[in-house]
């Protein structure tokens, strides 16, 4: 089915076909994903490995990142992510390092993990994409005002 579906869509098709573990949903990927389902997906239990180091993991299995998003329908793609934090500060640390990013640059947010925290989880929604699909609109930047594209990246 899903053959038949991207068939004039050939880069989209070799995306979905040649997925593998560990790697990161594209947009072409969500895109493939929700043709599928006529209301939204919420993919859950990313790899660790490609969410960002302050992301939970999972305590059943860590190789996996407590994390989520939630896909619309009919190819629209992300319109949530978000996921549980870490609390842990030698956790932290250690994934600060491992991602190679500049330990100094991240000392505020150690220190709201330094002297305790509580179970905590965060999420973006993304404005105009949940609006195109409201809408129904045939792209994101029907809902915009002044959407930068080429040749104008200002107002």
């Amino acid at each position: 089915e899903i053959e038949k579906e991207l068939r004039y869509l050939p880069d989209w098709r070799d995306s979905a076909q040649h997925f593998e573990w560990g790697d990161d949903f594209g947009g072409s990927d969500e895109t493939v994903l929700t043709w599928h389902f006529d209301r939204p997906v919420v993919v859950h239990r990313f790899p660790a490995d490609i969410k960002a180091f302050y992301m939970k993991r999972d305590p059943d299995d860590d190789r996996l990142a407590l994390g989520m998003d939630i896909l619309a329908p009919e190819g629209y793609g992300e319109i949530v992510g978000g996921g549980e934090r870490a609390t842990d500060l030698d956790f932290l640390k250690n994934q600060i390092e491992k991602h190679g990013l500049p330990q100094e640059v991240f000392e505020w947010y150690l220190d709201l993990r330094r002297y305790g925290s509580v179970p905590h989880a965060g999420f973006g929604l993304g404005l105009e994409r949940t609006v195109a699909w409201l809408c129904g609109l045939d792209h994101v930047r029907e809902t915009i005002p002044f959407p930068r594209m080429l040749g104008r990246l200002h107002p």
